[in-house]
């Protein structure tokens, strides 16, 4: 941005650090202009005397006109050339600035710069929102020319040098604006007060002598009756619209609790629990498009249940088998026939599936719903509209992280007008400051943090450290991986032999437990050796260390949940004996036993890990040190779980209402357990990208696996013959193909409909050409950005570049001048300073 040069005359003339208002297009230009100004205003000395000095300067050395006329080309040179001694060269010149003393011509230029002028008098001010007033009086109705008026009508910012302006003067030109501001509109009158750099007073004075001008003699008892009542109803309209804007405001969920972890703990730890609001609404949309289209149709109209069902022993809370198992829980309980109120009303309740997937007495009846479709369509456009909001939140997050941002400015725009005057109540005083607060000192670091330059056997010395810690994390990992899928073959084995002879059912049914606590336990401690790697590594960015932990967290899940997608959708989905039973309903139940179990095992790390440390700390250790929340795993945890969601949906359509649950408890079990247990980072730091790498990790590793998964065992896998909506038929998808199949046969008009369910959607072709369309959008959409981000980087060398212009010209001014001088004139100066 550009330096500002703060010239040392006189305190009571020259007020330093002042900024202009943002708009000022047209105000700033050459000095050119402003001495043509200065000569229509009656300036006629000082416009001689700047003419005469420029005159001289085509005289005296036509080279330096022309590289006055173009300052800024010496600049970018010199910093094409030595850009690592630009800003002390900077520097430099700024100290020969303020160490001169200046002649009264460059003073007089100087005071009449508007950076100088604007924000400084209020004259000023009123004058040049006085000339916006009659612009726009002039868009809206026809008025004579400004060369009309004579020249004490032309209200300019130019006259308000380094003087005072009296208070005649004053008061006449607040009368004018007065009166331009009552002719215009009232969005736009508001808008013009809303704009001008005055402040709250000054504004509401001006607000009040306009209405109080403006008000209509007429008595409120002239006013006919319908006009009375057309006010009034715009005026209740207006209140009832602000007041159920104001109630959606407050419908917003954990708004209080996520200021008070903001003003507490800074972006980084608000960012885990915004994310997992994002979740709940994921997981919200899913429990309605499957409460609604699957499991309200299918408990409408139940099947006849087996007479030998299981009883309810509450071991099923854990396993999610036994009671759960003949419930709308699972796959396995829906049925694969067309539903029809009248059809079962005829048959007494007895429902009968056939393999057509039809009953022929219920073709021709109204009320129909086909189950085996409505569960196809249903999974596939609750993960399509769900891309659609993935790819959306994405680019959206996108363009709002990667924009150009510069710690100076935000933390000038943070300090000077983040506050919020309508906030009266004391508590949200409080947590407004201690938001604000805590984000002055994120931005604060970011400014201060400077990179160490380290030596050769520096770097050579981190660069073994890093390799020694990713070998050590990478190798753990490997390590755990193969330990799963070893165990997970042999709790296969186990679950093969009990099949054949089931002693102990309770037995069995809790020892499929073990498997995931075996994952859980593993998911718990081996993100504590990553944490003792990154220690060994000793990062300088906060933020750099919680990135390096991600990536490592996301190696470990992704490992992990490719193992056990294997074993569910290679081992149990081709086992025999379990596919005569019900292989879906199977997976449904593993699903939702490593989600409850995960769940349960982040329960036990908040109470040990965090609030168990506390208490040990205080009482034991006898110090105040609390644990930092870990963001890396706990982010990495909610997007391991929303997988498991996600996978689980076609086997388990109610898994999204559990995740509901798991996600509720958890934001108040966190949320107390960070307000209580935790501390702040010791290093403030602001994250500004976080959330998009979080939406991004949920889309591609998360969302994009899931639905490969839940693809491939939709078109390739063979389902169970017993069970399910899809039984008797060779994949899940021939039942689209067969409704269509039915469709052309009632109706020969329908053939294309077929046709296009051929071409669209048994082709996989235009599934691979919509998946690249949406990396096309989000491909273009960052470059889009990142052009945006060139742009503003070079607006604002361009900025820097006319502050080098402006110092130049200054420079050269006051040369000019000094070798206009007298020696005797020059000795007298000298001998001043």
């Amino acid at each position: 941005m550009v330096q500002r040069v703060n010239f040392v005359l006189d305190h009571l003339l020259i007020e330093s650090e002042l900024e202009s208002p943002v708009d000022e297009e047209g105000v700033h230009d050459s000095f050119s202009r402003l001495i043509a100004e200065q000569r229509d205003h009656g300036g006629a000395s000082d416009a001689v005397e700047l003419q005469q000095l420029q005159r001289q300067l085509h005289e005296e050395d036509p080279y330096d006109v022309a590289s006055l006329s173009s300052p800024g080309h010496v600049f970018r040179d010199r910093r094409q050339g030595q850009r690592n001694v630009g800003r002390e060269e900077d520097v430099n010149l700024g100290d020969s600035l303020l160490g001169e003393r200046w002649s009264s011509a460059t003073m007089r230029v100087l005071s009449s710069m508007p950076s100088r002028t604007i924000g400084r008098s209020r004259g000023a001010i009123i004058s040049q929102y006085y000339n916006r007033t009659m612009q726009l009086r002039r868009r809206r109705q026809s008025r004579p020319a400004i060369r009309d008026f004579p020249h004490s009508a032309r209200p300019s910012i130019r006259g308000y040098g380094i003087e005072v302006d009296t208070t005649d003067a004053e008061v006449s030109k607040r009368d004018r604006l007065v009166n331009n501001l009552q002719n215009l509109s009232v969005g736009d009158r508001i808008r013009m007060l809303r704009a001008m750099p005055l402040n709250l007073t000054e504004k509401r004075n001006l607000r009040q002598s306009t209405l109080h001008q403006g008000k209509n003699p007429i008595s409120a008892s002239h006013i006919p009756c319908c006009s009375q009542l057309k006010y009034y109803i715009i005026i209740g309209a207006r209140q009832s619209w602000y007041s159920w804007l104001s109630f959606l405001h407050s419908l917003q969920l954990w708004q209080v609790p996520l200021k008070r972890v903001s003003g507490r703990f800074g972006t980084g730890v608000l960012s885990y629990f915004l994310f997992l609001k994002t979740l709940l609404f994921f997981n919200f949309f899913l429990f309605l498009v499957t409460g609604a289209f699957l499991v309200l149709p299918q408990a409408i109209h139940p099947p006849v249940l087996p007479a030998e069902r299981r009883s309810f022993v509450g071991l099923e809370l854990l396993t999610g088998a036994g009671y759960f198992s003949d419930t709308v829980m699972y796959y396995g309980y829906y049925c694969n026939y067309t539903l029809s109120s009248s059809c079962r009303d005829e048959d007494g309740g007895q429902n009968v599936s056939l393999s057509n997937g039809t009953r022929p007495d219920c073709t021709s009846k109204r009320l129909s719903y086909n189950m085996p479709l409505a569960y196809f369509s249903t999974i596939g456009v609750s993960f399509f509209i769900t891309c659609i909001i993935l790819v959306y939140s994405m680019s959206k997050s996108f363009g709002r992280s990667f924009r150009i941002d510069n710690s100076h400015s935000i933390l000038a725009m943070k300090v000077l007008c983040s506050w919020d005057f309508k906030v009266i109540k004391k508590s949200s005083v409080k947590l407004m400051s201690e938001n604000i607060c805590t984000q002055v000192k994120e931005l604060l670091a970011e400014v201060n943090h400077k990179h160490v330059k380290n030596t050769g056997c520096q770097k050579l010395w981190r660069m073994m450290v890093h390799g020694l810690a990713w070998a050590i994390c990478i190798a753990s990992t490997t390590a755990c991986v193969l330990a799963i899928y070893y165990f997970s073959d042999k709790m296969h084995q186990n679950l093969q032999r009990s099949s054949r002879a089931t002693q102990q059912p309770l037995l069995d049914e809790a020892s499929l437990l073990a498997l995931p606590v075996v994952v859980s336990l593993i998911n718990l401690l081996l993100p504590g050796l990553f944490n003792l790697a990154a220690w060994m590594e000793d990062y300088d960015s906060p933020s750099v260390r919680t990135y390096v932990a991600i990536g490592r967290n996301l190696m470990l899940k992704v490992s992990v949940l490719g193992v056990l997608c294997y074993h569910w959708l290679g081992r149990v989905a081709a086992d025999p004996n379990i596919k005569r039973t019900c292989w879906e309903s199977f997976v449904g139940q593993e699903l939702y036993r490593f989600l409850l179990v995960e769940f349960i095992f982040t329960l036990l790390d908040t109470l040990f890990g965090e609030f168990l440390w506390r208490l040990f700390s205080e009482k034991v250790l006898k110090r105040r040190r609390k644990p930092v929340f870990d963001i890396a795993r706990n982010v990495l945890e909610l997007i391991y779980g929303q997988t498991l969601a996600w996978l689980g949906v076609l086997f388990t359509p109610l898994l999204p209402a559990v995740q509901i649950c798991k996600l509720l408890l958890l934001f108040y079990i966190k949320m107390s357990s960070v307000m209580m247990n935790c501390q702040a980072p010791r290093k403030p730091y602001r994250v500004s990208q976080m959330t998009t790498v979080f939406i991004t990790l949920l889309c591609f590793p998360s969302f994009l696996g899931a639905s490969v998964c839940v693809t491939y065992t939709m078109w390739s896998l063979t389902p169970s013959s017993s069970c399910g909506p899809f039984r008797e038929l060779k994949t899940m998808f021939q039942a689209g193909k067969r409704w269509v199949e039915a469709l052309e046969k009632d109706n020969p008009n329908l053939s294309v409909l077929a046709r296009a369910h051929s071409y669209l959607v048994e082709n996989p072709f235009f599934l691979f050409v919509g998946a690249g369309i949406f990396l096309v959008v989000i491909y273009f959409h960052s470059q889009v950005v990142d052009g945006q981000r060139k742009i503003i980087a070079l607006l604002q060398e361009q900025i820097e570049n006319e502050g080098e212009d402006k110092k130049f010209l200054i420079t050269r001014l006051q040369s000019i001048h000094e070798r206009r001088k007298t020696p005797a004139q020059r000795l007298t100066s000298q001998e001043s300073r």
